[in-house]
């Protein structure tokens, strides 16, 4: 059966088997080899009297550097990373950064911008190294300032949900939004069905209540939940998404179009899947 394929769905193998401890141990002799190779093949071409340029024992611990910091990084946003692959499939999810934060590439920029010798300074002038030091340190204090607001941001909001009434917060998110450090996308589970709705540290009740929505959760005995988890792509998007909903399209053939969404990502076609599957014709009326 064909399939409709979502960016989402490679992330089961994209931060898994290439995030997992694993990897992360083979990955930078990998990349200093690779390099290592490079630089002899582009030497014969050139001059093979020149000396090698790529000194392994310098290069390795760069390489390092990079591939561990990569899906330590991505941990921070709320895609999540597999950490213990291919041990186990847990995700983990830092929930603190929007996935491509402004603010964050921004100061970043800025450091290196300025590190850079001035034009027309001799080629051989060593950059300035402070000004990244400081970039880079004013990095680390908007992480953890935002690390820190979102463990809060998680606890008031679900306090302020459960003075709302309903039965009790299961499990929540209070992920980081675009632009604005102080907004966050709540999406919270209680009991048959899943709030969603914004949250503001600038305003009180933080958590806006004519933002708030319920969205059924579907049933684990859904017939349109089964057939969509029997496939691989359901199964891994499944696996993946944390607040899944289940939608059901008939289609003008036999089969019938499952629409898998995650509520944490429902405003953008990255958070969800398409699945086409026979099931039955009781699982097709609009829910």
């Amino acid at each position: 059966m064909a399939l409709l394929d979502g960016p989402a769905a490679s992330l089961a193998f994209r931060r898994g088997w290439t995030h997992g401890i694993p990897a992360l141990a083979v990955l930078p002799f990998l990349l200093t080899g690779g390099m290592v190779l490079f630089d002899r093949l582009a030497r014969r071409r050139t001059n093979p009297a020149l000396a090698p340029l790529v000194v392994p024992r310098e290069l390795l611990p760069l390489a390092a550097v990079s591939i561990l910091s990569h899906p330590m990084l991505d941990t921070l946003n709320t895609y999540g990373v597999r950490w213990l692959m291919p041990f186990r499939g847990d995700w983990f999810y830092g929930d603190t950064l929007f996935i491509v934060d402004p603010w964050l590439w921004l100061v970043l920029g800025v450091g290196v911008l300025a590190s850079r010798p001035a034009r027309g300074a001799d080629h051989r002038a060593r950059p300035a190294t402070r000004p990244a030091r400081i970039a880079l340190a004013l990095s680390v204090l908007y992480v953890t300032g935002m690390a820190l607001s979102g463990l809060a941001a998680r606890e008031v909001s679900r306090r302020e949900l459960n003075a709302l009434g309903g039965p009790p917060v299961e499990r929540i998110m209070v992920a980081p939004r675009p632009l604005t450090p102080f907004a966050r996308h709540v999406v919270a589970q209680q009991g048959d069905s899943y709030r969603v709705g914004s949250f503001r540290w600038l305003r009180r009740p933080h958590v806006e209540p004519q933002s708030l929505q319920s969205v059924p959760r579907p049933r684990s005995d859904d017939p349109a939940l089964l057939a969509a988890r029997a496939e691989p792509l359901g199964r891994r998007f499944l696996g993946w998404a944390r607040f899944p909903i289940v939608q059901v399209e008939p289609s003008a053939t036999e089969s019938t179009l499952v629409h898998l969404i995650d509520l944490r990502h429902a405003d953008r076609d990255f958070g969800s899947v398409t699945v086409p599957i026979l099931i039955p014709p009781r699982a097709s009326a609009p829910r």
